[in-house]
């Protein structure tokens, strides 16, 4: 009866979802209404439902979203997303498109110390978008390549989805931040790849500049302050924790401290400091909300015993292994043009993830596929929550939706032959925390 009660709280989950209202408000009104259900005592639900909801946020995990949010928030707010863009198109000067290139490169970059794709989507429509179309990039190109590249930003370490999947598979998130390392940069390399090849077959959309803007002297200095400030974020971070010297709890205190003496040194004051932590609290704010009415969700499947009864379903169903982790990847990248990233990781993981393991999948692997698909939700339509942030923050007011959505669609495909990839080389994804735990 627990498991029917279970399935029956999904489905509401799901009518709910599609009326519009929000996710963490369904999931706490389907929580709470399954658990009634199955205890038949209203203050007995709510003494299960309230002291999960309690023992979730104490956990010292959920201290590295919010410092790892305000560690990206601080560098976007010091301007060294700006001398990071530069300092990447100077150097790879020689190569065709090599703004968009270089979009992609520092975003590769920008991407370990954000944790957020939105924010180096929102960084780069700035930056990167207006010197490109200044030269004469076809504005589909130059779309395509901020809001494409700013994927990077959910898969590389610290990535605010690996957080969440840690958390809620009970996985380290030390080992899951370094799993992604070189699919992020398999990633960043095809992204780039497809840059070169597009401006190769096509030089009229990525002309080549023909004058290079010379630096007055303090502007240089800035410049590399702020480059050579993102490095040291990320050997503190990265490097933090992949040589034992940090929990990610601690790297991400110790990550935004280093972030706000690099958003002091290069100029923010007072007002721009309150904002960065405004703009934290934002951020952080709904994705704290969404992970405590998770964990009630997690309870209600858990108190029901639908996980066994959903895995008999797919296991039952007598296909390859293969055929169902396809049916999960459709079903992420379904659920991608109706919610964000982060809800659907709430909904689908506590059931899918226990049915890779059964599969033989290596849970790191798999999460890093996980990661990928859901990367692909953000470009897909009609949700595509990056296009829709690319929109709002390009200064350019004739950009249309479809023509990000167009220019978006060569990295949607690279970014499934990379989870294909990590899928069928599962060392992609776990030989280095092999070799660092």
């Amino acid at each position: 009866m627990g498991a029917d009660i279970a399935l029956y709280m999904i489905g509401l989950l799901i009518v709910l979802i599609l009326m519009g209202i929000h996710i963490g408000i369904a999931l706490g009104i389907c929580s709470a209404l399954g658990v009634f259900l199955m205890m038949g005592s209203i203050d007995v639900a709510m003494s299960i439902i309230g002291s999960t909801a309690y023992e979730s946020i104490r956990s010292h995990l959920f201290a590295v979203i919010p410092l790892f949010v305000l560690m990206g928030d601080f560098v976007s707010k010091s301007g060294a997303a700006g001398d990071l863009y530069r300092i990447c198109d100077r150097a790879l000067k020689h190569l065709p498109g090599r703004l968009a290139v270089s979009t992609v490169a520092g975003n590769t970059v920008f991407a370990a110390v954000t944790g957020v794709s939105i924010a180096s989507a929102a960084a780069f429509s700035r930056i990167a978008y207006p010197e490109m179309v200044r030269i004469g990039y076809k504005r589909e190109y130059a779309l395509g390549a901020v809001a494409g590249s700013a994927c990077l930003g959910m898969l590389i370490p610290p990535s605010i989805l690996l957080i969440v999947w840690a958390i809620l598979t009970e996985m380290s998130v030390g080992a899951l931040f370094i799993a992604g390392v070189l699919p992020g940069i398999l990633l960043a390399l095809l992204f780039i790849g497809y840059c070169v090849v597009a401006a190769i077959r096509n030089p009229e959309i990525a002309p080549r500049a023909q004058r290079e803007v010379e630096l007055t002297r303090s502007e240089s200095i800035s410049e590399l302050i702020g480059g050579l400030g993102i490095a040291a974020l990320i050997a503190l971070v990265i490097g933090g924790i992949w040589g034992g010297l940090f929990t990610p709890t601690e790297a991400a205190g110790f990550g935004a401290m280093g972030a706000l003496l690099l958003g002091v040194i290069k100029g923010m004051r007072g007002p721009e400091i309150m904002q960065a932590i405004y703009n934290a609290g934002k951020t952080t704010a709904p994705i704290m909300f969404l992970l405590i009415s998770a964990s009630m969700y997690s309870r209600l499947l858990a108190l029901g015993g639908a996980v066994n009864t959903i895995n008999g379903l797919f296991l039952g169903l007598g296909v390859e292994p293969w055929m169902v982790i396809v049916l999960m990847a459709i079903i992420w990248l379904l659920l991608g043009m109706l919610i964000d990233s982060v809800s659907i990781i709430l909904l689908t993981v506590p059931i899918f993830a226990p049915i890779a393991l059964q599969l033989g999948v290596h849970p790191m692997a798999f999460a890093i596929f996980g990661v990928l698909i859901i990367e692909a939700g953000l470009l897909t339509p009609p949700f595509g929550l990056l296009v829709y942030t690319v929109k709002g923050s390009v200064p350019d007011r004739s950009v249309t939706l479809g023509m990000i959505f167009r220019g978006a669609v060569p990295y949607w495909i690279l970014i499934l032959v990379a989870a294909t990839t990590v899928l069928l080389v599962p060392e992609l994804a776990s030989w280095l925390p092999s070799v660092a735990f």
